[in-house]
């Protein structure tokens, strides 16, 4: 979510034979708008075969059921169901980590900085769900009221990054804070609103204590907490919350602040530099254990938020997103499709719902002194940002997943996709 700060660091690590292969890619990844390009080409491409004549075979695909387990014991869900249910924990884990890291050392920090992209979000989230409601009261779609309440954050980033200067700061920053607390707003929805059973298992609850006692004791590898999620997982999936809840509530354990201090940092490095070039400990145990010291005060100096964050915010965006858009946007669509009364409804919720709730909550928290009008920002500009907050893709769709079956499903996708697009061509 964050810009891109490091393109002056230059690297004084030898170039390998295969580094030539892959900056370029490396490069690409680091670029803010590209996980919103990668998004945009998978969805694209999701909604292209399955309005092609391979369609059907596309369509199935995804049905088609995946065995895990061994003996007695077995997992057996649809490809789609894996995905949304497992891949997408992932995902949550970095909205839990984002959120985390905003709310100790971003703009959420700060109480008063914080007021005004909480309450936009807050209006953005409550409008177009009243909106939806208005026209679905009653009616067999009524319980997809959530699915107009989110935003994409990759997409927005992505529009954020190709407006670039053209977008006042202080509205680039209020985006991506109200961003983050719409995701939050989201997490609440589909734990409260979309959720079977509120309960979780003995041994479930188990393995969130055992992940807070590793952080308490320090432990930083991933490979020990991925073992811990998956055990988490798997009783939290049995137990009828839905999992991904999982990850949000792990990301927001995970500590945002370092182990070591930077100073601290500089002088285990300056002592091992010393070393390195002419001290008189030569026995090479010593110069062993001083490397790996200095190699681990190095990892130690990033949080866990942070190095957790940049680990797997490339796997997300590059990887687990669009996978999701390939398994979940791709709906044949008809003309007739875009006059379905749960289409309309979740389209004019996000068109028209969104920027209303963002306008007018801000106008409130403003008018009311919580709140002040950020610097070169007035509401018109205020307005473009709840268009473009009306862009609700991956998490609308992932709501619209919960929330309805068969026909009402394929007519809540086509009113997140042709809303998203609307809301982001009039925000733009």
């Amino acid at each position: 979510m964050s810009a891109n700060h490091g393109s002056h660091f230059k690297p004084k690590l030898p170039k390998e034979p295969i580094d030539r292969y892959t900056d370029p890619l490396k490069r690409f990844m680091h670029i803010e708008s590209a996980g919103g390009i990668v998004l945009l080409a998978a969805t694209i491409l999701a909604l292209a075969l399955a309005n092609s004549p391979v369609a059907e075979g596309y369509l199935a695909f995804w049905k088609k059921q995946f065995t895990i387990g061994f003996g007695t014991w077995q997992m057996s869900y649809s490809l789609q169901h894996w995905i949304n249910d497992g891949l997408m924990t992932i995902f949550f884990f970095v909205i839990g980590l984002e959120v985390k890291r905003e709310m100790t050392i971003g703009e959420l920090k700060d109480i008063r900085n914080a007021a005004l992209p909480v309450a936009a979000a807050i209006g953005g989230m409550l409008v177009p769900a009243l909106v939806y409601l208005s026209l679905q009261w009653g009616a067999p779609g009524q319980h997809g009221w959530g699915i107009p309440m989110a935003t994409d954050i990759a997409f927005v980033v992505g529009i954020l990054a190709v407006l670039g200067n053209r977008m006042p700061p202080a509205l680039r920053v209020m985006l991506l804070s109200l961003a983050i607390v719409d995701d939050i707003g989201a997490i609440l929805v589909i734990a409260i609103g979309y959720t079977d059973q509120l309960k979780i298992t003995g041994l479930g609850l188990l393995g969130v204590f055992l992940f807070i006692v590793l952080l308490r004791l320090r432990v930083y590898n991933l490979g020990v907490y991925i073992i811990v999620t998956a055990f988490v997982w798997y009783f939290t999936h049995e137990s009828g919350i839905h999992p991904t809840i999982i990850g949000v509530v792990f990301g927001l354990l995970t500590p945002a602040k370092p182990r070591i201090s930077g100073s601290r940092f500089d002088r285990i490095v300056t002592r091992a530099a010393e070393f390195l070039q002419g001290g008189t400990v030569q026995d090479a145990h010593v110069r062993y254990e001083m490397l790996r010291e200095t190699e681990t005060a190095s990892r130690l100096t990033m949080s866990p938020v942070e190095r957790f964050e940049n680990y797997l915010h490339p796997w997300v965006g590059f990887a687990i997103m669009p996978i999701f858009a390939l398994a979940n946007a791709g709906v044949p669509i008809e003309l007739s499709d875009f006059t379905d009364p749960v289409a309309i409804a979740v389209g004019v919720g996000l068109v028209v719902g969104k920027p209303l709730g963002v306008v007018l909550f801000s106008w409130l928290a403003i008018k009311t002194g919580i709140a002040q009008l950020p610097e070169n920002v007035n509401y018109g500009s205020i307005a473009g940002g709840g268009f473009l907050a009306g862009i609700g893709f991956t998490m609308a769709l992932f709501i619209s997943g919960l929330a309805m079956q068969g026909d009402l499903l394929d007519a809540a996708k086509v009113g997140v996709i042709g809303g998203s697009v609307v809301a982001a061509v009039v925000g733009v």
